[in-house]
């Protein structure tokens, strides 16, 4: 009896603990997720139906940058579908620095460096893109210079400017920086 009893206490314990690790699990997000795989090769398939891949690297709060060979690849948290590849590790602190780095500030940035950037739309036929230069970044959108491919950003290059709300945004395409 006393056997059974030790038995079913154990058990109680180990339901506990179950209990207790999914409620852990539950309080992971997915950037937490990714940060925790920093340098490790996933596929991205986003919403549109792009599918990008590559290395793991930034991470902010609501976004994550792929590092293929020649360039590195934008993508807002709320475009993903799925993410291939993720290994058993997740970030067990994020910086509050992290956890403030929205999608504006990942654009911001590359508004700053000048870089030549692919837009891929979140909607309409995955190959929707626009080629450009990213002018500004608002709350929750941005406006892109639409320039001919290779052609610096100049006033008399810019064809158009479109306003995209960040909701139309799949991924970011520019060249590889990584000095």
């Amino acid at each position: 009896m006393e056997a059974q009893l030790h038995a079913a206490g154990q058990l109680g314990l180990e339901a506990d603990a179950n209990e207790l690790a999914r409620a852990v699990q539950a309080e992971v997000l997915l950037a937490d997720r990714l940060r925790g795989q920093a340098g490790a090769e996933v596929r991205v398939a986003t919403l549109s139906g792009h599918s990008f891949s590559g290395s793991v690297g930034h991470v902010g709060s609501s976004w994550l940058v792929l590092h293929e060979r020649a360039r590195s690849i934008l993508v807002p948290l709320a475009a993903v579908q799925l993410v291939e590849g993720l290994g058993r590790r997740t970030a067990s602190e994020t910086s509050a620095g992290a956890r403030r780095l929205g999608l504006g500030s990942a654009l911001r940035a590359l508004a700053r460096d000048r870089a030549e950037v692919v837009l891929y739309f979140a909607a309409g036929p995955a190959s929707s893109v626009a080629t450009g230069f990213i002018d500004r970044v608002g709350n929750d959108f941005l406006e892109l210079a639409s320039v001919p491919s290779g052609e610096a950003r100049r006033a008399s290059s810019v064809r158009s400017v479109l306003a995209v709300p960040f909701t139309a945004v799949a991924a970011l395409a520019s060249a590889r920086n990584d000095g």
